[in-house]
Protein backbone atom coordinates (compact mmCIF):
# COMPACT_ATOMS: atom_id res chain seq x y z
CA UNK A 1 0.00 0.00 0.00
CA UNK A 2 1.39 3.38 -1.20
CA UNK A 3 2.38 5.91 1.98
CA UNK A 4 -0.31 8.57 1.33
CA UNK A 5 0.71 12.31 2.18
CA UNK A 6 -0.81 13.83 5.55
CA UNK A 7 -3.63 16.32 4.10
CA UNK A 8 -6.84 16.63 5.09
CA UNK A 9 -7.91 14.16 2.13
CA UNK A 10 -6.15 11.14 2.80
CA UNK A 11 -4.13 9.80 6.07
CA UNK A 12 -2.91 6.71 6.18
CA UNK A 13 -3.76 5.19 9.79
CA UNK A 14 -1.18 2.42 9.18
CA UNK A 15 1.55 4.85 8.81
CA UNK A 16 0.56 6.33 12.39
CA UNK A 17 3.45 6.01 14.68
CA UNK A 18 3.83 7.68 18.09
CA UNK A 19 6.30 10.27 19.32
CA UNK A 20 8.64 8.68 22.10
CA UNK A 21 7.86 11.63 24.03
CA UNK A 22 3.53 11.22 23.80
CA UNK A 23 1.92 12.97 26.68
CA UNK A 24 0.19 10.65 29.08
CA UNK A 25 -3.31 10.88 30.51
CA UNK A 26 -2.05 12.83 33.86
CA UNK A 27 -0.77 15.63 31.65
CA UNK A 28 -2.96 19.21 30.71
CA UNK A 29 -5.47 19.07 27.87
CA UNK A 30 -3.88 20.33 24.52
CA UNK A 31 -4.31 24.11 23.76
CA UNK A 32 -7.34 25.09 21.93
CA UNK A 33 -5.63 26.88 18.70
CA UNK A 34 -4.49 23.38 17.73
CA UNK A 35 -4.94 20.15 17.68
CA UNK A 36 -1.52 17.91 17.36
CA UNK A 37 -3.05 14.20 17.35
CA UNK A 38 0.15 12.28 15.92
CA UNK A 39 3.41 11.83 15.03
CA UNK A 40 4.92 10.66 11.75
CA UNK A 41 7.95 9.75 10.31
CA UNK A 42 7.22 13.20 8.24
CA UNK A 43 6.70 14.68 11.63
CA UNK A 44 3.93 16.16 14.04
CA UNK A 45 0.49 15.64 12.14
CA UNK A 46 -1.74 19.07 13.20
CA UNK A 47 -5.33 19.12 12.75
CA UNK A 48 -7.71 21.51 13.57
CA UNK A 49 -9.70 22.38 16.69
CA UNK A 50 -12.02 19.54 16.88
CA UNK A 51 -15.83 20.29 16.32
CA UNK A 52 -15.81 23.04 13.83
CA UNK A 53 -17.06 25.27 16.45
CA UNK A 54 -20.02 23.25 17.89
CA UNK A 55 -19.10 21.77 20.25
CA UNK A 56 -20.54 23.55 23.49
CA UNK A 57 -18.67 25.05 26.72
CA UNK A 58 -17.91 22.33 29.57
CA UNK A 59 -16.57 19.66 26.36
CA UNK A 60 -13.00 19.24 25.99
CA UNK A 61 -11.59 17.52 23.03
CA UNK A 62 -8.27 15.51 24.32
CA UNK A 63 -6.03 12.73 23.53
CA UNK A 64 -5.56 9.45 26.17
CA UNK A 65 -2.41 7.39 25.30
CA UNK A 66 -1.62 3.52 25.80
CA UNK A 67 -5.43 2.29 25.21
CA UNK A 68 -4.92 -1.03 24.24
CA UNK A 69 -2.67 -0.44 21.96
CA UNK A 70 -4.31 2.59 20.74
CA UNK A 71 -4.07 6.57 21.08
CA UNK A 72 -7.56 7.48 21.71
CA UNK A 73 -9.06 10.75 20.90
CA UNK A 74 -12.27 11.44 23.59
CA UNK A 75 -14.85 14.16 24.09
CA UNK A 76 -15.08 15.22 27.86
CA UNK A 77 -17.24 16.56 30.33
CA UNK A 78 -17.78 17.00 33.97
CA UNK A 79 -14.00 16.70 34.26
CA UNK A 80 -13.80 19.94 36.71
CA UNK A 81 -14.40 18.28 39.44
CA UNK A 82 -12.92 15.01 41.05
CA UNK A 83 -14.96 12.11 42.29
CA UNK A 84 -17.40 11.56 39.97
CA UNK A 85 -18.66 8.80 38.52
CA UNK A 86 -17.79 7.66 35.19
CA UNK A 87 -20.51 7.46 32.27
CA UNK A 88 -18.99 6.17 29.40
CA UNK A 89 -20.97 6.65 26.32
CA UNK A 90 -19.70 4.24 23.40
CA UNK A 91 -20.99 5.73 19.33
CA UNK A 92 -21.83 3.69 16.58
CA UNK A 93 -21.80 3.67 12.95
CA UNK A 94 -21.21 6.15 10.90
CA UNK A 95 -20.69 8.16 13.80
CA UNK A 96 -18.15 9.39 16.25
CA UNK A 97 -18.18 10.35 19.87
CA UNK A 98 -19.14 13.92 18.27
CA UNK A 99 -22.70 12.48 18.48
CA UNK A 100 -23.04 12.74 21.90
CA UNK A 101 -21.80 16.40 22.09
CA UNK A 102 -25.81 17.49 23.05
CA UNK A 103 -26.17 15.41 25.53
CA UNK A 104 -22.99 15.48 27.78
CA UNK A 105 -23.24 18.88 29.03
CA UNK A 106 -26.11 18.06 30.76
CA UNK A 107 -25.34 14.57 32.09
CA UNK A 108 -22.29 16.44 33.67
CA UNK A 109 -24.46 19.05 35.05
CA UNK A 110 -26.14 16.10 36.67
CA UNK A 111 -23.18 15.29 38.15
CA UNK A 112 -21.25 12.36 36.14
CA UNK A 113 -18.01 12.79 34.39
CA UNK A 114 -18.78 11.93 31.00
CA UNK A 115 -16.34 10.17 28.33
CA UNK A 116 -17.33 9.87 24.47
CA UNK A 117 -14.38 8.23 22.32
CA UNK A 118 -14.10 7.81 19.28
CA UNK A 119 -13.77 3.82 19.27
CA UNK A 120 -11.14 1.62 17.12
CA UNK A 121 -11.34 2.51 13.71
CA UNK A 122 -12.92 6.02 13.90
CA UNK A 123 -12.05 9.63 14.26
CA UNK A 124 -9.21 10.98 15.36
CA UNK A 125 -8.17 7.57 17.26
CA UNK A 126 -4.93 5.78 16.34
CA UNK A 127 -2.70 3.08 16.28
CA UNK A 128 -5.58 0.52 14.13
CA UNK A 129 -4.93 -0.87 10.74
CA UNK A 130 -7.28 0.69 7.62
CA UNK A 131 -6.22 -1.98 5.53
CA UNK A 132 -9.03 -4.90 4.11
CA UNK A 133 -6.43 -7.67 4.59
CA UNK A 134 -6.00 -6.80 8.20
CA UNK A 135 -5.93 -10.01 11.25
CA UNK A 136 -10.01 -9.28 12.35
CA UNK A 137 -9.42 -10.41 15.72
CA UNK A 138 -8.02 -7.02 16.40
CA UNK A 139 -12.20 -5.71 15.53
CA UNK A 140 -13.92 -8.27 16.88
CA UNK A 141 -16.14 -7.50 20.18
CA UNK A 142 -13.52 -8.79 22.83
CA UNK A 143 -10.87 -6.46 21.81
CA UNK A 144 -13.43 -3.45 21.52
CA UNK A 145 -14.26 -4.20 25.01
CA UNK A 146 -10.87 -4.39 26.48
CA UNK A 147 -10.86 -0.65 24.84
CA UNK A 148 -13.23 0.01 27.05
CA UNK A 149 -12.16 -1.36 29.89
CA UNK A 150 -8.91 -0.03 29.05
CA UNK A 151 -9.67 3.68 28.93
CA UNK A 152 -11.61 3.39 32.57
CA UNK A 153 -8.72 2.47 33.98
CA UNK A 154 -6.59 5.33 32.33
CA UNK A 155 -9.08 7.65 34.00
CA UNK A 156 -8.63 6.01 37.46
CA UNK A 157 -12.07 4.37 37.94
CA UNK A 158 -12.42 0.57 38.87
CA UNK A 159 -15.71 0.75 37.98
CA UNK A 160 -18.18 3.21 36.04
CA UNK A 161 -21.81 4.11 36.96
CA UNK A 162 -23.17 3.33 33.35
CA UNK A 163 -21.58 2.38 29.59
CA UNK A 164 -24.19 3.42 27.38
CA UNK A 165 -24.24 2.27 23.83
CA UNK A 166 -25.50 3.25 20.75
CA UNK A 167 -26.21 1.03 17.30
CA UNK A 168 -23.20 -0.71 17.16
CA UNK A 169 -21.85 0.41 20.23
CA UNK A 170 -24.68 -1.30 21.84
CA UNK A 171 -23.34 -4.43 20.60
CA UNK A 172 -19.98 -3.47 22.54
CA UNK A 173 -21.75 -1.82 25.28
CA UNK A 174 -23.43 -5.38 26.18
CA UNK A 175 -19.89 -7.33 26.12
CA UNK A 176 -18.53 -4.77 28.45
CA UNK A 177 -21.53 -5.55 30.82
CA UNK A 178 -21.73 -9.14 30.35
CA UNK A 179 -17.89 -9.87 30.56
CA UNK A 180 -16.98 -7.46 33.25
CA UNK A 181 -20.26 -6.64 35.44
CA UNK A 182 -17.73 -5.60 38.26
CA UNK A 183 -16.81 -2.84 36.26
CA UNK A 184 -19.67 -1.40 34.31
CA UNK A 185 -22.01 -1.68 36.58
CA UNK A 186 -25.19 -0.90 34.65
CA UNK A 187 -25.51 -0.60 30.75
CA UNK A 188 -27.43 1.04 28.64
CA UNK A 189 -28.27 -0.08 24.98
CA UNK A 190 -30.24 2.54 22.57
CA UNK A 191 -31.28 1.52 18.68
CA UNK A 192 -29.72 -1.96 18.63
CA UNK A 193 -30.95 -4.79 21.18
CA UNK A 194 -28.84 -7.64 22.46
CA UNK A 195 -29.94 -11.14 22.38
CA UNK A 196 -27.01 -12.73 23.87
CA UNK A 197 -24.39 -14.49 22.40
CA UNK A 198 -24.15 -16.80 19.90
CA UNK A 199 -25.69 -20.37 21.19
CA UNK A 200 -23.74 -23.72 20.76
CA UNK A 201 -25.48 -26.44 19.03
CA UNK A 202 -27.88 -27.59 21.85
CA UNK A 203 -29.26 -30.81 22.07
CA UNK A 204 -28.06 -32.40 18.59
CA UNK A 205 -26.31 -35.37 19.32
CA UNK A 206 -29.12 -37.40 17.88
CA UNK A 207 -29.98 -35.30 14.58
CA UNK A 208 -29.00 -36.08 11.73
CA UNK A 209 -26.63 -34.18 9.45
CA UNK A 210 -29.26 -33.66 6.98
CA UNK A 211 -31.90 -32.26 9.64
CA UNK A 212 -28.59 -29.88 10.65
CA UNK A 213 -28.36 -28.84 6.65
CA UNK A 214 -31.56 -28.55 6.24
CA UNK A 215 -31.67 -26.08 9.34
CA UNK A 216 -28.80 -23.71 7.72
CA UNK A 217 -30.34 -23.54 4.66
CA UNK A 218 -33.48 -22.12 6.30
CA UNK A 219 -31.33 -19.71 8.28
CA UNK A 220 -29.41 -18.44 5.48
CA UNK A 221 -30.65 -14.68 5.20
CA UNK A 222 -28.21 -14.46 1.63
CA UNK A 223 -29.93 -17.26 0.61
CA UNK A 224 -33.78 -15.64 1.59
CA UNK A 225 -32.85 -12.34 0.37
CA UNK A 226 -31.07 -13.52 -3.29
CA UNK A 227 -34.27 -15.14 -4.35
CA UNK A 228 -36.46 -11.87 -4.18
CA UNK A 229 -37.21 -9.79 -7.29
CA UNK A 230 -35.57 -7.53 -7.66
CA UNK A 231 -32.84 -9.33 -5.58
CA UNK A 232 -31.83 -8.05 -2.51
CA UNK A 233 -29.34 -8.35 0.43
CA UNK A 234 -28.40 -7.19 4.03
CA UNK A 235 -26.74 -4.13 4.76
CA UNK A 236 -23.76 -5.64 6.84
CA UNK A 237 -23.35 -8.18 4.47
CA UNK A 238 -22.28 -5.20 1.98
CA UNK A 239 -20.79 -3.54 4.59
CA UNK A 240 -18.42 -6.46 5.04
CA UNK A 241 -17.51 -6.89 1.42
CA UNK A 242 -13.98 -4.95 -0.25
CA UNK A 243 -15.69 -2.79 -2.31
CA UNK A 244 -17.77 -0.89 0.21
CA UNK A 245 -15.07 1.89 1.62
CA UNK A 246 -14.47 3.08 -1.63
CA UNK A 247 -18.30 3.36 -2.21
CA UNK A 248 -18.62 5.25 0.82
CA UNK A 249 -15.47 7.25 0.92
CA UNK A 250 -15.74 8.47 -2.73
CA UNK A 251 -19.54 8.18 -3.65
CA UNK A 252 -20.91 9.50 -6.75
CA UNK A 253 -22.97 12.29 -5.13
CA UNK A 254 -20.09 13.44 -3.25
CA UNK A 255 -19.57 12.59 0.48
CA UNK A 256 -21.24 15.36 2.07
CA UNK A 257 -24.33 14.80 0.22
CA UNK A 258 -24.17 11.03 0.80
CA UNK A 259 -23.36 11.71 4.54
CA UNK A 260 -26.93 14.01 4.82
CA UNK A 261 -28.55 11.31 3.22
CA UNK A 262 -27.89 7.90 5.32
CA UNK A 263 -28.35 10.58 8.49
CA UNK A 264 -31.57 11.82 6.84
CA UNK A 265 -32.86 8.59 5.91
CA UNK A 266 -32.60 6.87 8.89
CA UNK A 267 -33.84 9.26 10.93
CA UNK A 268 -37.94 10.50 11.78
CA UNK A 269 -37.66 12.83 9.29
CA UNK A 270 -37.74 10.57 6.57
CA UNK A 271 -41.14 9.44 5.50
CA UNK A 272 -41.06 6.38 4.37
CA UNK A 273 -39.79 4.99 8.24
CA UNK A 274 -42.76 3.16 9.89
CA UNK A 275 -41.15 0.27 11.32
CA UNK A 276 -43.30 -2.33 12.65
CA UNK A 277 -42.30 -5.75 14.50
CA UNK A 278 -42.20 -8.43 12.25
CA UNK A 279 -43.22 -11.80 12.46
CA UNK A 280 -40.51 -13.78 11.03
CA UNK A 281 -36.91 -13.68 9.03
CA UNK A 282 -38.31 -14.85 5.91
CA UNK A 283 -37.33 -12.83 2.74
CA UNK A 284 -40.96 -11.81 2.33
CA UNK A 285 -41.02 -9.89 6.14
CA UNK A 286 -37.79 -8.88 5.27
CA UNK A 287 -38.12 -7.10 2.47
CA UNK A 288 -40.66 -4.81 4.34
CA UNK A 289 -37.28 -2.96 5.56
CA UNK A 290 -36.28 0.09 3.97
CA UNK A 291 -33.72 -0.01 1.15
CA UNK A 292 -31.20 0.96 3.52
CA UNK A 293 -31.12 -1.96 5.34
CA UNK A 294 -32.29 -5.04 3.09
CA UNK A 295 -31.04 -3.52 -0.34
CA UNK A 296 -30.93 -4.47 -4.44
CA UNK A 297 -28.26 -6.32 -4.59
CA UNK A 298 -27.39 -4.59 -7.71
CA UNK A 299 -26.42 -1.40 -5.01
CA UNK A 300 -23.81 -0.03 -3.41
CA UNK A 301 -24.78 2.16 -0.18
CA UNK A 302 -23.74 5.55 -2.40
CA UNK A 303 -26.49 4.33 -4.87
CA UNK A 304 -28.54 3.52 -2.38
CA UNK A 305 -28.86 6.87 -0.45
CA UNK A 306 -28.79 8.86 -3.62
CA UNK A 307 -32.29 6.71 -4.91
CA UNK A 308 -34.22 7.13 -1.75
CA UNK A 309 -32.64 10.71 -0.17
CA UNK A 310 -34.67 13.91 -1.88
CA UNK A 311 -33.39 15.14 -4.80
CA UNK A 312 -32.67 18.74 -3.16
CA UNK A 313 -30.61 18.30 -0.31
CA UNK A 314 -31.34 20.95 2.23
CA UNK A 315 -30.25 20.57 5.48
CA UNK A 316 -33.55 22.33 6.61
CA UNK A 317 -34.96 18.93 6.59
CA UNK A 318 -32.81 17.91 9.44
CA UNK A 319 -32.97 20.66 12.11
CA UNK A 320 -31.29 18.47 14.71
CA UNK A 321 -28.00 18.12 12.39
CA UNK A 322 -26.89 21.87 11.06
CA UNK A 323 -24.54 22.45 8.31
CA UNK A 324 -21.41 22.84 10.90
CA UNK A 325 -22.49 19.56 12.21
CA UNK A 326 -22.82 17.97 9.07
CA UNK A 327 -19.08 19.08 7.79
CA UNK A 328 -17.38 17.90 10.75
CA UNK A 329 -18.61 14.33 9.96
CA UNK A 330 -17.53 15.26 6.30
CA UNK A 331 -14.10 16.16 6.96
CA UNK A 332 -13.14 13.48 9.63
CA UNK A 333 -14.70 10.61 7.53
CA UNK A 334 -12.90 12.11 4.22
CA UNK A 335 -9.52 12.19 6.23
CA UNK A 336 -9.79 8.63 7.13
CA UNK A 337 -12.13 6.76 4.86
CA UNK A 338 -14.22 3.90 6.10
CA UNK A 339 -12.67 0.45 6.50
CA UNK A 340 -11.19 0.28 10.11
CA UNK A 341 -15.08 1.01 10.88
CA UNK A 342 -16.05 -1.32 8.59
CA UNK A 343 -13.85 -4.43 9.90
CA UNK A 344 -15.99 -4.37 12.99
CA UNK A 345 -19.11 -5.65 10.45
CA UNK A 346 -16.99 -8.35 9.07
CA UNK A 347 -16.28 -10.00 12.45
CA UNK A 348 -20.00 -11.16 12.36
CA UNK A 349 -18.93 -13.13 8.96
CA UNK A 350 -15.80 -14.47 10.49
CA UNK A 351 -16.22 -17.88 11.78
CA UNK A 352 -13.49 -18.31 14.22
CA UNK A 353 -14.21 -14.94 15.89
CA UNK A 354 -17.51 -16.24 16.16
CA UNK A 355 -16.71 -19.21 17.67
CA UNK A 356 -14.84 -17.45 20.24
CA UNK A 357 -18.23 -15.41 21.19
CA UNK A 358 -19.59 -19.19 21.93
CA UNK A 359 -17.17 -19.27 25.12
CA UNK A 360 -20.21 -17.31 26.71
CA UNK A 361 -22.80 -19.47 25.39
CA UNK A 362 -26.02 -18.76 27.41
CA UNK A 363 -24.30 -16.00 29.73
CA UNK A 364 -26.48 -13.19 30.63
CA UNK A 365 -26.32 -9.36 31.66
CA UNK A 366 -27.03 -9.03 34.72
CA UNK A 367 -26.61 -5.77 35.51
CA UNK A 368 -29.57 -2.90 35.71
CA UNK A 369 -30.20 -2.41 32.04
CA UNK A 370 -32.59 -0.08 30.09
CA UNK A 371 -33.08 0.59 26.32
CA UNK A 372 -33.94 3.55 24.01
CA UNK A 373 -34.97 3.86 20.86
CA UNK A 374 -36.65 6.11 18.24
CA UNK A 375 -40.42 5.12 17.07
CA UNK A 376 -39.00 5.72 13.62
CA UNK A 377 -36.25 3.33 13.84
CA UNK A 378 -36.27 0.11 11.67
CA UNK A 379 -33.10 -0.93 13.69
CA UNK A 380 -35.12 -1.86 16.96
CA UNK A 381 -37.26 -4.52 14.85
CA UNK A 382 -34.57 -5.63 12.23
CA UNK A 383 -34.15 -9.24 13.85
CA UNK A 384 -37.61 -10.63 14.52
CA UNK A 385 -38.13 -11.45 18.38
CA UNK A 386 -35.07 -9.85 19.26
CA UNK A 387 -36.80 -7.33 21.86
CA UNK A 388 -38.60 -9.92 23.46
CA UNK A 389 -35.52 -11.82 23.87
CA UNK A 390 -33.38 -8.98 25.33
CA UNK A 391 -36.51 -8.08 27.76
CA UNK A 392 -37.04 -11.49 28.76
CA UNK A 393 -34.10 -13.52 28.44
CA UNK A 394 -31.18 -11.72 27.69
CA UNK A 395 -30.83 -8.84 30.35
CA UNK A 396 -32.30 -10.08 33.06
CA UNK A 397 -32.95 -6.69 35.32
CA UNK A 398 -33.59 -4.78 32.34
CA UNK A 399 -35.15 -1.58 34.41
CA UNK A 400 -36.76 0.64 31.52
CA UNK A 401 -37.77 -0.01 27.54
CA UNK A 402 -38.70 3.18 25.88
CA UNK A 403 -39.30 4.14 22.25
CA UNK A 404 -39.30 7.79 21.85
CA UNK A 405 -41.54 9.72 19.80
CA UNK A 406 -39.86 11.89 16.96
CA UNK A 407 -36.92 9.82 16.74
CA UNK A 408 -35.63 7.78 14.30
CA UNK A 409 -31.76 6.31 14.43
CA UNK A 410 -30.20 9.06 15.86
CA UNK A 411 -32.10 9.32 18.75
CA UNK A 412 -29.54 11.09 21.44
CA UNK A 413 -28.99 13.96 18.51
CA UNK A 414 -32.63 14.02 17.19
CA UNK A 415 -34.32 14.04 20.78
CA UNK A 416 -31.24 14.68 22.81
CA UNK A 417 -33.53 16.16 26.37
CA UNK A 418 -35.63 12.88 26.16
CA UNK A 419 -32.72 10.84 25.83
CA UNK A 420 -30.96 12.51 28.66
CA UNK A 421 -34.10 12.56 31.29
CA UNK A 422 -34.42 9.10 30.41
CA UNK A 423 -30.32 8.13 31.33
CA UNK A 424 -30.43 10.85 34.50
CA UNK A 425 -33.44 8.79 35.84
CA UNK A 426 -32.11 5.87 34.89
CA UNK A 427 -28.49 6.47 36.86
CA UNK A 428 -30.30 7.85 39.84
CA UNK A 429 -32.26 4.85 40.62
CA UNK A 430 -29.97 1.87 39.21
CA UNK A 431 -26.42 2.79 39.77
CA UNK A 432 -23.82 3.10 42.36
CA UNK A 433 -21.03 5.58 42.40
CA UNK A 434 -17.74 4.33 40.38
CA UNK A 435 -15.32 4.14 43.00
CA UNK A 436 -11.61 4.98 41.80
CA UNK A 437 -8.99 2.95 44.24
Amino acid sequence: MPIRTLTSSGVSRRKFLIGAGALSIACAPRPAQSFTSYASEFGPVTLPPYGNGTLAPGIRSRMVFNINGLSMHVLEAGFDEPDRPLVLLLHGFPDLCYCWRKIMVPLAAAGYHVVAPDQRGYGRTSGWDDAYDVDLGAFSLLTMARDALALVEAFGYRSVAAVVGHDVGSFIAAWCALIRPDVFRSVVLMSVPFTGPPALPFNSANRSQAEEAAEDSANNMRAQLAVLHPPRKFYQHYYASREANDNLHHPPQGLHDFLWGYFYLKSANWKGNKPIPLKNASAAELAQIPGYYIMDQSKGMAETVAALAPSQVDIGATPWLTEAELDVYVSEWGRTGFQGALNFYRVFVDPSLIAQFRLFAGRTIDVPSAFFGGKSDWAVYMTPGAVDVMRSRACTRMQEYALLDGAGHWLQQEQPDRVCSGLVSFLRNNTERSQRP
